[in-house]
């Protein structure tokens, strides 16, 4: 049985089923889910059926597509409804997503009215003794710290347990705790937690596509968030607070210049295009069309008309032209709606050599860089805005050999040389030959646009780029270079093809890194089996990182602390104290990888 066929299990019902369960059964939960992902499985309508045995059948209900309540999972065997075959239905199910983004814009009736959860409470009168008395910036109440100390709880008991420990019963207590902070207004640290059990699924699941590295920054996410809700107030609380729908607010009449058009293809089988926008302020906009169906549909989906008002323009033609449009809805992260008032008419590109675009290109690469990372921080504040993309004007050097393969080196403003990788490695897709055809045309001036691949030296992904005839531009991930369109190989070049680069010099910042990666898969224990580390930490500390140095030498005294009562008994480890310096070493981590990423950029460092 495969998983995605299984139709999504609300949180709160997952963590009912496994709540109403005996101890016994629950011992018996991890393997039944397993089992049961081995039975077939066929669907009618609304109605999903697994087969447990020859005789027994187990459905889930589903209508709206989602199943909502516990009585929507039913069992035809003895024992039910107190089986453990429904709890293990609800846990071998994608966990629904309990405020999904509306198909529809919202109206402008709703726009201008604020959800429940994002209202802040109406501030208290001034006394009228004290007219010009100020009302005290709002704070988390009773309930929502309760709810994010049960966040907090939640979490430090996966890092206790470990990705092979933390089964279903560790799931559904991350799902009821996620399910009460959504009921109390604390949508950011409910998704979070989400997250945390759909990572550690997969991890569980051997997906392919899962890396340890999504599943601590999700961790970390959570802590954090949890711990901020007790200690914020006035806007910091709102943006801990989160919201639980992508709002859509107005934003007039805009007039709207092409800069290209990106397949997008995940990991999870999903596909389509997202179409790159400027308007005349230079702010960045995207009109996206991404739905289950892979490399072949984004393929397809590039020449479909764009879903905004009444333009026929496709993608691909939008990436190069122009729009007005009227009665426009943005989110904070710069999609455009497409909802009924939206009007948008053709109008006349602009070349990126002429204004507004050629804007884009004049500000620093290192400033860039800063406000990219601002955008793509791994812990950033949600609504934060902005983008990840860079504009940069470059000459070719010619391919460099990496560990992972090969990419092209190039110069760029202030001497700094930046690697530009493929976007994506689908063969279906154009980005890596038109690479591979443009690492052969070292000299070659270009003017590009790539996605900052946060490292300790300057690297993008390349996007798109002028086309090297100087005529048009090119989207790398769909229109595919030839060799005629390559200057003239006998026209000198400024700069010769580079020898094979070494690997980039590494920060010892990694020693702490990788402890704070091995916890997760391991758990505390293994980590406080470690030893001395005094030999790592002192190898930190010379390379100017003191901060990283006393964290993790704290971190691992935390793992192998375990005290002992009067008679001799070990006594329960601190979960909480572990679960800090974790959090802590892992938020240190990240700002100083971004840290390093930036000054790469800066040619003065």
């Amino acid at each position: 049985m495969n998983d995605d066929r299984l139709p999504p299990v609300a949180p709160e019902v997952t963590a009912t089923l496994v709540e109403d369960l005996s101890p016994r059964l629950r011992k018996r939960l991890d393997a039944a889910v397993t089992k049961l992902a081995a039975r077939p499985t066929h669907r009618d309508g609304d109605t999903t059926t697994i087969e447990v045995d020859d005789e027994t059948a187990l459905r889930l209900h589903a209508p709206g597509g989602v199943v909502a309540k516990a009585e929507d999972i039913s069992c035809g065997c003895l024992l039910a409804p107190a089986c453990v075959h429904r709890a293990a239905a609800a846990c071998a199910a994608p966990t629904a997503d309990p405020a999904p983004e509306p198909a529809e814009q919202p109206t402008s009736e709703a726009l201008e009215a604020p959800e429940p959860c994002e209202a802040p409470e109406a501030p208290r009168p001034a006394s009228a003794a004290d007219p010009g008395t100020l009302s005290p910036p709002e704070t988390a109440n009773p309930a929502q710290r309760a709810a994010a100390d049960a966040l907090w709880a939640a979490g430090a008991a996966v890092l206790e347990a470990r990705v092979d420990g933390a089964g279903a019963v560790t799931q559904s207590v991350l799902l009821r705790a996620a399910h009460t902070a959504r009921l109390r207004h604390l949508p950011r640290a409910a998704g979070a937690a989400l997250a945390v059990v759909t990572l550690l699924r997969a991890a569980r699941a051997g997906d392919p596509s899962y890396r340890t590295a999504d599943l601590v920054t999700a961790l970390a996410e959570l802590l954090g968030t949890a711990r901020r809700v007790g200690t914020a107030s006035g806007a910091e609380l709102a943006a801990v607070r989160g919201r639980a729908r992508r709002p859509y607010t107005p934003d007039g009449s805009l007039r709207l210049y092409g800069l290209f058009t990106e397949p997008v293809v995940t990991d999870s089988g999903h596909g389509g295009v997202r179409t790159w926008v400027a308007g005349a302020d230079g702010r960045l906009f995207t009109v996206g069309d991404v739905a289950p169906g892979g490399a072949g549909r984004a393929l397809g989906v590039a020449d479909r008309a764009v879903r905004l008002g009444d333009s026929a323009l496709t993608h691909r033609e939008l990436g190069r032209a122009g729009l007005a449009v009227s009665g426009a809805t943005v989110s904070p992260d710069g999609r455009l709606g497409a909802g009924k008032g939206v009007k948008a008419v053709t109008a006349r590109g602009a070349a990126w050599t002429e204004p507004p675009l050629a804007a884009l290109w004049e500000t620093p690469p290192s400033e860039q860089v800063a406000r990219a990372l601002r955008s793509t921080s791994r812990y950033a504040d949600p609504d934060g805005g902005g983008s990840d993309l860079l504009f940069l004007d470059v000459e070719l050097l010619g391919a460099v050999r990496e560990a992972g393969g090969t990419c092209l080196l190039a110069l760029c403003e202030g001497g700094v040389r930046v690697r530009l990788a493929v976007a994506d490695d689908d063969p279906a897709l154009a980005h890596r030959d038109n690479l591979a055809l443009l690492a052969a045309a070292p000299g070659a001036r270009l003017r590009i646009i790539g996605r900052l691949a946060p490292a300790p030296h300057p690297r993008l992904t390349l996007l798109a780029c002028s086309h090297p005839t100087g005529e048009g531009t090119v989207d790398l991930g769909f229109d595919r270079l030839r060799r005629a369109d390559l200057p003239d190989p006998a026209a000198p070049a400024r700069f010769a093809p580079p020898q094979p680069a070494g690997s980039v010099a590494q920060s010892p910042l990694y020693l702490l890194e990788r402890r704070v990666e091995q916890t997760v898969p391991a758990g505390r224990a293994a980590l406080g089996m470690l030893g001395d580390v005094t030999a790592e930490a002192v190898r930190i500390r010379r390379a100017g990182l003191p901060t990283a140095a006393a964290l993790l030498t704290a971190l691992c005294a935390s793992a192998a602390q375990r005290d002992r009562d009067l008679f001799g008994r070990l006594l329960p480890a601190d979960t909480d104290g572990f679960a800090a310096y974790w959090l802590a070493a892992a938020r240190y981590t990240a700002a100083v990888a971004e840290s390093l990423c930036s000054a790469a950029w800066d040619p003065t460092t």
